[in-house]
């Protein structure tokens, strides 16, 4: 049996572990079967410096969502409206496209329920010429075991770290275990990758962890909760970004809290506590950032090839 029969015949991959048989058409918590399904494949340059630098990040944008926020800003893809689906062999031709393209790196966006498939691509990909640093861009709700598959193929980790509240995890993401689950998978991330290490001639980053906090509106208590973990916990070893940019979506339009965006006040807050606590590594965004030209159109650009082609 390979790996994708493996792991998909009674998949546990993420923490929701739902066992479905995705191998039989049966859909899982994150709302796909075992078929690969990839909604965008393109150089993104809206990630942080480190990691998109001048040419842009070879951005994969899977299909499904084993979290799925209420707020959620790419709710096309996660809640599995949007892709193509491919083989295997195509993936890896992909991850080879963009390195063509001038890609920095091979960027893997919502990954987690594509693992087995992702692995068998980049070991296909490699063996035809793939020299990019691979980056899992992940949603920080992760099982150890599935990181741990992961060992000695990605290279850069960029999880969120959302909550530390339970009840706001509950709230917001149904997932009420979302900050064991964080936390335990952060230290296997660091585990694997070591401190954060740069090119110091390109500024781009070559190995480690940086962990992104996506500010909600009304909520700083729960981000200067998350920022005071992630610095008392691993100091200098990770990269924090703090993110402002989050973007209200019609699904939560009447919602209390998360129908506005973020204040400058409230974000001031959150960075000025980030500061006196002594974060001395990381990135935060300045100006208006909040607007939906940060989430692209998942059109299925650079999913099916050009001619022929799997």
């Amino acid at each position: 049996m390979g790996r994708v029969e493996k792991c998909m015949s009674e998949c546990i991959l993420c923490p929701r572990m739902c066992r479905a048989h995705r191998m039989a058409q049966e859909t899982g918590y994150c709302r796909e079967t075992a078929e690969l399904v990839v909604a965008r494949a393109a150089l993104h340059m809206w990630e942080e410096e480190c990691i998109s630098g001048e040419n842009g990040s070879g951005t994969v944008f899977f299909s499904g969502c084993s979290l799925g926020c209420i707020y959620c800003q790419n709710q096309n893809i996660s809640r599995a409206k949007a892709g193509k689906a491919i083989t295997v062999g195509r993936l890896a031709e992909i991850f080879l496209e963009l390195q063509a393209q001038g890609a920095n790196n091979i960027n893997l966006v919502t990954p987690t329920h594509y693992v087995p498939q992702i692995i068998d691509a980049l070991e296909l990909a490699k063996k035809d010429g793939l020299r990019l640093l691979v980056v899992y861009n992940t949603s920080g709700y992760e099982r150890v075991e599935t990181l741990g598959m992961l060992r000695g193929y990605v290279d850069i980790y960029l999880p969120d770290f959302k909550y530390l509240e339970e009840e706001l995890a509950r709230e917001y993401s149904y997932a009420p275990d979302y900050p064991a689950y964080a936390k335990s998978a952060l230290k296997e991330m660091v585990s694997q990758t070591g401190e954060f290490r740069m090119d110091e001639e390109t500024g781009l980053l070559k190995r480690g962890v940086v962990v992104r906090h996506l500010v909600l509106p009304g909520k700083v208590k729960n981000s200067k909760e998350v920022i005071r973990y992630l610095h008392e916990t691993y100091g200098n070893r990770i990269l924090i970004s703090i993110l402002n940019q989050y973007t209200p979506m019609p699904q939560v339009e009447n919602h209390p809290f998360l129908g506005r965006k973020v204040t400058k006040r409230e974000y001031g807050k959150v960075v000025d506590y980030a500061l006196d606590i002594g974060v001395e590594y990381g990135f935060i965004q300045e100006g208006g950032t909040a607007r939906q030209s940060f989430i692209p159109e998942f059109d299925g650009e650079g999913v099916l090839p050009k001619r022929g082609g799997n």
